[in-house]
């Protein structure tokens, strides 16, 4: 990026720091990751399948929410980076991924709560 020049000077320099900002885009997919923390339910699936692997109908289950809105959460889930699905016959068996977003969401549910992973 070439050397910015500001309207006023504040004697701060940080038109230099423009050379080192990263492309909108790359702020932009970290927005659309921090949109998954707006959901407490989504938080708690997310949770969830930091532990294990399950199917949609036992997620459901567990956290007492209807399949289709639980199969809403798991595509915006899915479509963030979020977790993965393996097909077995009929039903979909999602994990949380193994990406460094999932875990530092994983460590960031569990720290804000005070809490050690129950696995670990």
């Amino acid at each position: 990026m070439s050397e910015n020049v500001l309207p006023h000077s504040h004697g701060q320099e940080i038109e230099k720091l423009c050379g080192h900002m990263p492309p909108a885009a790359d702020f932009l997919a970290v927005s659309d990751l921090f949109k998954q923390f707006s959901d407490a339910s989504r938080l708690r699936i997310f949770w969830l399948l930091c532990h294990g692997t399950e199917c949609v109908t036992n997620i459901s289950a567990l956290v007492e929410m209807s399949s289709p809105a639980v199969s809403h959460h798991l595509r915006q889930l899915k479509a963030a980076g979020l977790v993965t699905g393996r097909r077995d016959g009929k039903e979909v068996f999602y994990r949380a991924a193994d990406t460094e977003a999932a875990r530092m969401l994983h460590r960031v549910i569990e720290e804000t709560m005070q809490m050690v992973c129950p696995l670990e």
